[in-house]
């Protein structure tokens, strides 16, 4: 199912993804620049097909709205590499390809006789990207890495939570969506470095470190001597003693919400303390503030808690969408703390046609999906399919592009290797 046609920023770039949930986005951002993705599954259908939620919470492998997510603007063949046959025909395909995307444990592809080395050989320009718990080498590279695992040792977990309590994960796994962009990223590097040198390379993505990467944590201690605190709702600048709320509840949910020092914030906190005094809840310990010699690094908690004591009574009696709109008006620095349907109802991204119509013709429906991650003056993304059927491009793939029989097909099939 081909949906636009205009060229868009990767086109001539070929992916072979080989991975499973540890690295779907990123063949799936690659996608949706313009590359030709061809998902890999084994006969029968991806694992993931399996994961939830369902269209209309009916589990089966051609509904699961995970998979739409991570593998649309991908085709899809199904090959059973294990087999002679199989690391054959893969190897045609690495032929044609650019770069291969995996996410197999470290030595995997090697046992098969299908690594760097072996897949370089048919191809010297190839670009393997690995996607894994710990990375290719190191004495944690065979370790196992689900996502609590990797959040936690990637230092996330340490972060989040209230200080009195155990450290928290967050409720959707994120640290394989972190290597994936990682992984993304490191591709489109070695791509250029290729259209350059002319050299493929084997691109090595730690999910660990990509977590790391994520939370900035590391630079704390060489910064501080200490570790980055887990202060729940709070938070502690590099210098300050005090605590200083970070998410503050209101009317409908919450906002998060900084007070800034000194020339950087006095703007802004004199735009909120005039738009308190406008409704009689600014004290007057708030119009009196020089905010342009505030130093937050100086400020102690008793301090902090009169600042923050009546703006915490102002947040309570107005909305996210209030809040959002006089922050707006007044340039604060206040943001809503956003669910799915105030995600959906944004009208910043309705106005950038974020959302996007995706047809899915077994289902007999459109799908929305959210769109472009990124905008250019030029042609850079494009939603041009629908996740794969199990084997949908297996005849437009093998016999149209790799000139296989029909015979020869049907031979591959009732043995199990597509």
């Amino acid at each position: 199912m081909e949906m636009e046609k205009n060229p868009s920023l990767l086109e001539p770039m070929r992916v072979i993804d080989l991975t499973d949930e540890k690295g779907y986005l990123c063949g799936r951002l690659l996608g949706d620049l313009g590359a030709d993705v061809i998902k890999v599954e084994r006969p029968g259908g991806d694992p993931g097909r399996r994961l939830g939620p369902f269209y209309h919470d009916l589990p089966h492998p051609e509904k699961s709205l995970y998979w739409f997510s991570y593998n649309a603007n991908k085709r899809g063949i199904t090959l059973n590499i294990e087999t002679a046959d199989g690391k054959e025909l893969l190897l045609k395909l690495v032929k044609t390809a650019d770069v291969v995307i995996e996410s197999f444990s470290p030595g995997y592809l090697g046992k098969l006789n299908l690594g760097y080395k072996a897949l370089s050989e048919v191809n010297p320009d190839i670009i393997l990207t690995s996607i894994s718990p710990f990375g290719q080498k190191g004495p944690y590279s065979h370790f196992e890495g689900s996502d609590i695992v990797l959040m936690a040792m990637g230092g996330y977990m340490y972060t989040c939570g209230d200080p009195d309590r155990p450290p928290l994960r967050m409720s959707y796994p994120q640290a394989y969506l972190f290597a994936s962009a990682e992984g993304a990223v490191g591709t489109l590097i070695a791509y250029y470095h290729r259209e350059i040198t002319g050299e493929g390379q084997h691109v090595d993505v730690s999910a660990q470190h990509s977590v790391t990467w994520t939370t900035l944590g590391f630079a704390w201690p060489s910064l501080t001597g200490k570790a980055l605190p887990r202060v729940g709702q709070f938070r502690v600048g590099l210098s300050a003693t005090a605590q200083q709320r970070h998410l503050w509840p209101c009317k409908d949910g919450f906002v998060s919400f900084q007070i800034y020092g000194r020339k950087f914030g006095a703007k802004a906190n004199r735009a909120l303390t005039q738009w308190m005094d406008e409704e009689g809840m600014a004290t007057d310990s708030l119009k009196v503030m020089d905010w342009e010699n505030f130093d937050m690094s100086q400020a102690t908690q008793a301090s902090m808690d009169q600042i923050e004591e009546p703006i915490g009574r102002f947040f309570l009696i107005h909305t996210k969408a209030e809040l959002e709109e006089g922050a707006l008006k007044r340039d604060i620095f206040l943001y809503p703390v956003c669910n799915m349907s105030d995600v959906f109802a944004n009208p910043q991204l309705k106005e950038r046609g974020y959302w996007v119509e995706v047809d899915h013709p077994e289902l007999g429906v459109s799908i929305t999906y959210p769109g472009p991650w990124v905008q250019g003056s030029e042609k850079v993304w494009s939603m041009r399919r629908r996740a794969p059927l199990i084997g949908e491009h297996n005849h437009e793939i093998y016999k149209e592009e790799l000139g296989l029989s029909d015979t020869k097909l049907l031979v591959l099939r009732e043995a199990g290797i597509i």
